[in-house]
């Protein structure tokens, strides 16, 4: 046997143990556009997977906007932005995220995952204490470990949890000279990826500023959907002034792909020069870029808040007809019943302002609805049945949720109509009884 195949058979080996626990993954190839349907293997699927929440992925303007910055800039960067490849759309698109999320400047990076990485291992040092949620996606989890601080976790949304690491570092530190005092850095997720729920970010932040820590909130699955300028959950709590780092990503409500950080001035001149994902990463391409600003755009307009307004619905109609047809089909984490006044049809652009504190004490909904199986060979089961019936709802399981805890995730979208969500789920009442 030579070496390579030994190689060879070792992998085998390794994919082999995930076959026979279900947890075998592979690439389904997609020949449509994003959209409610798509096409897998000549087959039009109704698609209730996509993180596409406001429909813009393949929208006219943004594809537009794409065309003509490739046609002026090219293809590709060609070199990372600290060389030459800083480009006019990167900062045309930095600047728009900073008017958007009303901070002084932002960030673009390759990925969610390399802003969450970039930025946690550039902020930290081996003597400071990273905390975060258990329920944090697995780029903060994975940055968390990699950046050498001390790693504490708390437990999902647990803010007596939280509060015993908080005062646990915070004797720890004390023990060092002021000059020298290490750091605590809390990273949240503001709508959690997986389940739908809501992290409490007027609690974190009044435990953050007790115990001196930063604050770090993935706003995610949050940007374009959640506040009077639809800036986040940070918004709709009213705190964006008391969080020191904003991240989010280009690639869910925005339709394109990328991450980003939104903060002071500084604390970008700081990623600039430390944030090793940025800094030897080729910059992204121009037309992605040029796509996402336009993206904002659409978000600020009359067309985004009407797109918001048909997302909510299509998650209050889910909500009721869940009821009626299979109540037992998921255990939401927030009440779906009422998306609350802040995600209620909001005022136009020019007469918006800020949320009011009792707005962000009311109920949220959210976009992800996930169904628990539990058992992975279940879960593809179901979500097999559901392809045969023509939706298309891959399972989720480990390593993206623990073992033993596979779900379905149905996302809703804007451009979902009213007839798709009540086939989606008069499919899953035929399919309760496995589930």
């Amino acid at each position: 046997m030579t070496q390579r195949q030994g190689f060879n058979d070792e992998l085998q080996r390794r994919l082999g143990l995930l076959r026979a626990q279900s947890l075998f993954r592979e690439l389904r190839r997609v020949d449509s556009p994003q959209s409610t349907h798509i096409e897998i293997q000549g087959r039009s699927l109704l698609n209730f997977s996509s993180n596409d929440y406001l429909g813009l992925a393949n929208d006219p303007r943004l594809k537009e906007a794409a065309m003509r910055a490739t046609e002026k800039f090219g293809a590709g960067a060609g070199a990372a932005r600290l060389i030459c490849g800083s480009l006019a759309p990167h900062h045309e698109l930095e600047g728009a995220l900073a008017s958007f999320k009303a901070c002084e400047a932002a960030l673009i990076f390759s990925s969610g995952y390399a802003t969450a990485m970039g930025v946690i291992c550039a902020l930290l040092e081996k003597d400071d204490v990273m905390v975060i949620d258990k329920q944090v996606h697995a780029c903060i989890v994975d940055a968390a470990k990699l950046c050498g601080a001390k790693l504490r976790v708390f437990a999902h949304n647990d803010l007596d949890d939280l509060e015993r690491i908080l005062k646990w570092a915070d004797r720890r530190n004390a023990q060092n000279p002021a000059a020298r005092r290490p750091h605590i850095l809390i990273a949240t997720e503001s709508v959690f990826s997986m389940d739908g729920g809501h992290a409490p970010l007027d609690r974190i932040v009044e435990l953050k500023e007790k115990y001196g820590a930063w604050l770090m909130v993935d706003e995610a699955h949050a940007t374009g959907l959640y506040g009077a300028h639809r800036r986040g959950l940070i918004e709709d709590f009213g705190v964006a002034d008391r969080v020191e780092i904003q991240m989010g990503t280009l690639g869910k409500a925005l339709g394109v792909a990328g991450g980003y950080i939104c903060g002071a001035r500084v604390l970008i001149d700081y990623l600039v020069n430390r944030a090793r994902t940025f800094i030897f990463s080729t910059a992204p391409a121009p037309g992605g870029s040029a796509a996402a600003t336009a993206a904002i755009q659409v978000v600020q307009s009359h067309d985004g808040d009407a797109r918001c307004r048909q997302l909510w619905e299509r998650v209050g109609q889910i909500a009721g007809i869940r009821k009626k047809v299979c109540p037992t089909l998921s255990s939401h984490p927030a009440p779906l019943e009422s998306p609350g006044a802040s995600l209620s049809p909001p005022p136009s652009p020019a007469g918006r302002g800020g949320t009011t504190p009792e707005n962000t004490k009311k109920p949220h909904a959210s976009a992800i609805i996930p169904v628990l199986i539990g058992d992975e060979a279940k879960a593809v089961e179901i979500s097999r049945a559901l392809l045969a019936a023509g939706i298309y709802v891959p399972a989720i399981r480990y390593p993206t949720v623990r073992r033993g805890q596979a779900q379905l995730r149905l996302t809703l979208t804007a451009s979902h109509t009213a007839e798709e969500a009540s086939r989606l789920l008069a499919t899953l009442s035929n399919l309760k009884s496995q589930i």
